[in-house]
C-alpha cells in the first residue's frame, strides 16, 4: 500500500502543529506507523490522500451514524449555509432541536446547546456544584469526559483516592476536589463518599468508551443512583458518545436509571461541532440569565450544526429498526473477530451495544480500566497495522470504541472478518 502522500503530509504538519495532529490519538502513537491523511469519505468508506480506500469503523469517533457525506444531512447543511453561517442570536431551529432531543430521551426537562463534549461536561459540573453548594466530584478511572481541569484526573494506587492531575498544567488546588473510583465497583464509590462529605456529583459514562468499550453492570448503575440519593449528590450521565448511538434513548434507555443531568454530543450534531447538557428544570434554571450560574458560547447552537443535528434525528426517528439492524451488524463483526482470533489461540474479549462495539486482546472479561490495561497492546498494534494494510480502519488505540454506520451491510462485515482471519494467520506465522 502506497502512503507516500500521508507521510509527506504528516512531516509537513509536524512543522506547524504539535505532533502533527490536532487531537493526540490521531498520531498513531500507540499503534505505530504513519497516520493516514484523509481526503474524503462516502458512506462506510474513507479515502486517504494516496487514494487508498478503507472500511471505516471510526466514523469520526462516533457522530456519523449514517456514514460519511450522507445525502440528507449534506442537503440540510447546504440549505442552511445559504441563509448565513451564524448570527449570535437565537433561532427557531435551536428550540426545535432541543425539543426533539428531550422528546426522544428521559431525565431531561430543559437543555442548553454548546459546541463540544468538553463544554457540556464542564458546564454540567459547574451547575451541579452550584446546585448542591458542594465542591468535590467523583469520576471513574478510565472514563473520559473531556479535557477540562476538574476531569483530567486519573486514579492513585488505591481503589478510591483523591485525584492527582494526569496532565501538567492542571493545578493541584483544582484536582484535589476530584475523587476517582473504580468502574463497576460500588464499594469504591462508597469509600469516596465516606472520605468526603462534600461531594456535589458523580459523573459516569454508563457505556464507557475511552478505556475501550466497557458497559456498566445494571446492578452497579442502580446502586450508584441509590448512593447519590443517600448522600444528596447529583448523578450526571455522560451520553456524549452513547447518546443516540447505543439506542434511541441512549445508555439511559438501556439501564432505565434516571439522571439529574445528562450530557450529549457527537450524533446530535450529525458530524458538525455540537453538544448539549440538560436535566431537571429546577437545576437547569440556575443557569444565567434565569439564575446566576454563568455559561456562554458565541457559536453555541449555530444554525449549520443545528440543521445537521435535526436532519440526523429526523432520519433516526423515521427508521424504527435502525438500532436493531446496527446491533446485528456489530454482533456479527465482534463474534467473527473473536472466532478468527481464537482459531490461532489468541484470546479476544468482545462486546457491543447498539452501534457501539469494542474488543480487547485479553484472556479475561474487562470490567474496569485496571483490567483493560492488562490487555495485550502490542498484539493490538500488530492487528491494527495488518488491518489497515488490508483496507480496514479501526480506532488507533486499544482503549477506544468502534462504531457501525447504516451504510454498512452483512457482506461488508463478512469481508472484514475474512481480512481479520488473514491478519491473525500472518501474525501467528510471524510470531
Amino acid at each position: 500500500m502506497n502512503i507516500l502522500q500521508s507521510i509527506n503530509d504528516f512531516n509537513e504538519a509536524k512543522q506547524v502543529i504539535p505532533g502533527g495532529v490536532n487531537s493526540p490519538v490521531r498520531a498513531f502513537g500507540s499503534v505505530g506507523g504513519t497516520p493516514r491523511f484523509i481526503a474524503k469519505g462516502k458512506g462506510a468508506y474513507i479515502y486517504d490522500e494516496d487514494n487508498n480506500m478503507y472500511i471505516d469503523f471510526v466514523q469520526s469517533w462516533g457522530p456519523l451514524i449514517f456514514g460519511h457525506a450522507d445525502a440528507v444531512i449534506e442537503s440540510a447543511i447546504i440549505e442552511a449555509i445559504k441563509d448565513g453561517l451564524s448570527f449570535g442570536a437565537p433561532t427557531e431551529k435551536e428550540t426545535t432541536l432541543v425539543k426533539q432531543i428531550i422528546t426522544l430521551t428521559q431525565s431531561v426537562e430543559k437543555m442548553r446547546l454548546v459546541n463540544s463534549g468538553t463544554e457540556a461536561t464542564m458546564s454540567a459540573l459547574r451547575l451541579a456544584r452550584a446546585y448542591t453548594q458542594k465542591d468535590d466530584i467523583i469520576k471513574f478511572e478510565g472514563c473520559y469526559h473531556g479535557h477540562s481541569d476538574s476531569l483530567l484526573v486519573s486514579a492513585g494506587s488505591g481503589c478510591a483516592t483523591f485525584g492527582h492531575p494526569s496532565s501538567p498544567g492542571v493545578p493541584n488546588d483544582i484536582s484535589k476536589h476530584t475523587l476517582v473510583a473504580r468502574y463497576n465497583d460500588i464499594e469504591s464509590v462508597r469509600l469516596c463518599l465516606e472520605e468526603s462529605k462534600n461531594v456535589a456529583c458523580v459523573i459516569i459514562e454508563a457505556l464507557a468508551g475511552n478505556m475501550g468499550f466497557v458497559p456498566a453492570d445494571e446492578e452497579f448503575m442502580r446502586d450508584l443512583r441509590a448512593l447519590c440519593d443517600k448522600h444528596n449528590a447529583l448523578l450526571i450521565i455522560d451520553e456524549v458518545m452513547s447518546g443516540f448511538r447505543a439506542s434511541l434513548r441512549g445508555a439511559i434507555g438501556l439501564y432505565n436509571v434516571e439522571a439529574d443531568l445528562v450530557t450529549y454530543g457527537k450524533v446530535i450534531g450529525g458530524g458538525m461541532p455540537l453538544a448539549a447538557f440538560g436535566g431537571r428544570a429546577d437545576i437547569m434554571d440556575m443557569l444565567s440569565p434565569v439564575g446566576n450560574v454563568y455559561q456562554a458560547g458565541t457559536l453555541s447552537g449555530n444554525p449549520i450544526a443545528v440543521s445537521a443535528g435535526l436532519a440526523t434525528l429526523c432520519q433516526i426517528k423515521a427508521n424504527p429498526m435502525l438500532y436493531e439492524d446496527l446491533e446485528g451488524l456489530a454482533k456479527r463483526l465482534t463474534s467473527g473477530l473473536k472466532a478468527a482470533a481464537l482459531a490461532h489461540n489468541i484470546p479476544l474479549q468482545v462486546d457491543c451495544r447498539g452501534s457501539m462495539f469494542g474488543f480487547f486482546f485479553n484472556d479475561k472479561q474487562v470490567k474496569n480500566f485496571e483490567q483493560a490495561k492488562c490487555s495485550d497492546v502490542a498484539m493490538f498494534a500488530k492487528f491494527h497495522q495488518k488491518m489497515l494494510e488490508k483496507g480496514v480502519y479501526f480506532a488507533c488505540s486499544q482503549f477506544e470504541t468502534g462504531f457501525i454506520c447504516s451504510a454498512m451491510n452483512e457482506a461488508m462485515i463478512d469481508e472484514v472478518i475474512s481480512k481479520a482471519q488473514e491478519a491473525f494467520t500472518e501474525i501467528a506465522y510471524e510470531d
